[in-house]
C-alpha cells in the first residue's frame, strides 16, 4: 500500500495488530478480525498499512506452528505483512541484543523470556522495529461484537474495534475499550449458611485489585456471571479519560491500542514469576500518559464455549456461569491464585506506606474466610492461597526490583531501536508465505 521502490511512503499509517496466543482456534479469530477490518472500510484505505504480529506458544495447548501460520488467503491479502514470532526467533533476537551490549542476559530474560507478558513484549519489540505507528493488542478468545441485554432478549452488535481506536488515538497515548461476555471468572453463587454474601465479598475484596468493586461483581452474578454491553456507551461515540488511582491508570490487556510514536511513553509488560497482572503493572507506569477508554466492546469467550460466534451463529441467550461445574470452579480457583500472587507487588507500588498493614489485614481476612470457601466449593486447595500470599509478600521487594530492572532494560532497547531507525522497507520484511515462520532478517 502506497509503496515506492520497496519503501513505504511517509504519509502511510502503519498499524500493527498483535496476538499473544496459544490456542488452535487462532486462525479463525484472525479471519473474523480481518473481515471486521474489511467491513469497517480500513482495508480500502490506501494510506493504512495493516500488519499482523503473532507471538505463539506451542506448549500451552499442544499446538503446532501451522495452527498459527496457515492463515486464510483472504486474511493475508488484507495484510501488508504477517510476522510470526516463535520462541526460537525471540531468543535469537534477544541474543543479538545481549551480544551487542544493549542489555544483559538477565535483562533479556526479564523482557523476552517465557510467559504471557514476555510474548506481549516480543510483539511490542517487533512492532517498533518494523516501524509501526500504532499497535492493537487482541486476545484470541475475544471477538469484535457486543452482547446487549434488552427486554425482548439478547441483541448482538458488531464492533469496529480497530477503526474506533484509530479515530481516537490522535488525542491519546493509549486507548482501550470495554469487554462483555464472560469477563469475570467469578461464578454465580447461591449463598447459604456455609458461604454468605458478606463472606464472598470479604474474599473477593481481599484478593482482587482496586478496580473490582463488589457492586459490579454482584450485578454480574445476578446476570448469571455474564457482563452485558451498555448500549448507551456504544451509542455515545464519546471516549472517557481514564483517572489515576493510587498512581495507576487501569487498562485492559486486550482491546488495547498503543501510540508508538512517543518512545518515552512506551513501557514493557511485567508480572511476578508465575503470576499474571501484566496489564495491571503496565497501568502503574502511566501517570504521564494520556489514556482514553473508547466506546467499543469485545466479547470475551472466557470458557471457549462460543466459538460458533465466529461462524455467524448468534445465541439467543448466554448460559449462566454456575459454581459446581468442574471447569468453572477450576477457572475461578486459577484466577484466585493469579490475583493473590500479584496483589502484594501491586500494593507495594501503589500503597507503599500502608503495605505492611494491608498485607496483615489480608492474612487475617483469608484465615477467616478460606475455610468457608473450601467447604462451599468442596476444594481444600483454596487454603493454599494463604501460603501463596505468604510467599509472594515475602519476595515482594525482589519482585519490585525485577520490575524496575525490566523497565530500565526496556528503555535501553527502545533507545537502541531508535538509533538504528531507518525507512520501513519491505525488502527487509518480506511477506511471509503461508506455513513459514518469521526469521529475523535485516540488521538488528
Amino acid at each position: 500500500m502506497m509503496e515506492k521502490d520497496g519503501v513505504m511512503e511517509q504519509n502511510t499509517v502503519n498499524v500493527g495488530i498483535g496476538f499473544a496466543t496459544g490456542r488452535k482456534n487462532f486462525a479463525n479469530v484472525a479471519k473474523t478480525y480481518a473481515e471486521n477490518w474489511c467491513e469497517s472500510g480500513l482495508t480500502n484505505q490506501k494510506n493504512i498499512s495493516l500488519n499482523l504480529f503473532v507471538a505463539y506458544d506451542l506448549k500451552y495447548k499442544n499446538t503446532k506452528t501451522a495452527d498459527y501460520t496457515n492463515l486464510d488467503k483472504r486474511v493475508t491479502d488484507m495484510l501488508d505483512d504477517p510476522f510470526f514470532i516463535s520462541e526460537p526467533v525471540m531468543k535469537k533476537e534477544a541474543s543479538v541484543l545481549v551480544s551487542r551490549g544493549i542489555i544483559s542476559k538477565y535483562e533479556a530474560e526479564l523482557l523476552f523470556g517465557t510467559g504471557y507478558a514476555k510474548k506481549r513484549n516480543a510483539i511490542l519489540y517487533f512492532a517498533i522495529k518494523s516501524k509501526m505507528d500504532y499497535l492493537l493488542y487482541v486476545d484470541d478468545d475475544e471477538y469484535p461484537m457486543a452482547a446487549v441485554k434488552t427486554p425482548d432478549g439478547l441483541m448482538w452488535k458488531g464492533q469496529q474495534v480497530l477503526a474506533m481506536h484509530l479515530s481516537h488515538i490522535v488525542n491519546a497515548d493509549i486507548t482501550h475499550g470495554y469487554h462483555c461476555g464472560y469477563v469475570s471468572p467469578i461464578p454465580q453463587i447461591q449463598f447459604n449458611n456455609i458461604l454468605k454474601e458478606a463472606d464472598l465479598r470479604l474474599f473477593i475484596e481481599t484478593i482482587s485489585n482496586d478496580i473490582i468493586s463488589w457492586d459490579s461483581i454482584k450485578q454480574k452474578m445476578q446476570d448469571g456471571g455474564v457482563t452485558y454491553c451498555d448500549e448507551n456507551i456504544i451509542n455515545s461515540n464519546v471516549p472517557v479519560e481514564v483517572p489515576e488511582i493510587n498512581g495507576a491508570k487501569f487498562i485492559s490487556g486486550s482491546n488495547l491500542f498503543i501510540n508508538l510514536k512517543s518512545a518515552n511513553k512506551l513501557y514493557p509488560f511485567y508480572n511476578p514469576p508465575g503470576a499474571r497482572g501484566e496489564d495491571t503493572f503496565l497501568s502503574t507506569c502511566l501517570s504521564d500518559t494520556k489514556v482514553l477508554k473508547v466506546p467499543c466492546y469485545a466479547f470475551h469467550d472466557g470458557f471457549s464455549t462460543y466459538q460458533h460466534l465466529l461462524c455467524g451463529t448468534l445465541p439467543a441467550k448466554l448460559k449462566p456461569i454456575c459454581a459446581g461445574r468442574p471447569e468453572i470452579d477450576e477457572r475461578f480457583y486459577r484466577a484466585c491464585v493469579g490475583w493473590i500472587r500479584y496483589k502484594p507487588l501491586l500494593l507495594y507500588i501503589t500503597e507503599p506506606n500502608e503495605y505492611a498493614s494491608e498485607i496483615k489485614q489480608m492474612k487475617k481476612n483469608l484465615n477467616e474466610v478460606l475455610p468457608k470457601v473450601c467447604c462451599y466449593f468442596n476444594r481444600n486447595d483454596f487454603m493454599g492461597l494463604l501460603s501463596e500470599l505468604n510467599t509472594y509478600s515475602d519476595h515482594v521487594s525482589e519482585h519490585y526490583k525485577m520490575f524496575e530492572i525490566t523497565k530500565s532494560a526496556w528503555t535501553k532497547v527502545v533507545a537502541y531501536l531508535q538509533n538504528i531507525n531507518a525507512p520501513y522497507s519491505k525488502s527487509a520484511y518480506a511477506l511471509i508465505p503461508q506455513g513459514k515462520t518469521f526469521e529475523s532478517r535485516g540488521t538488528v
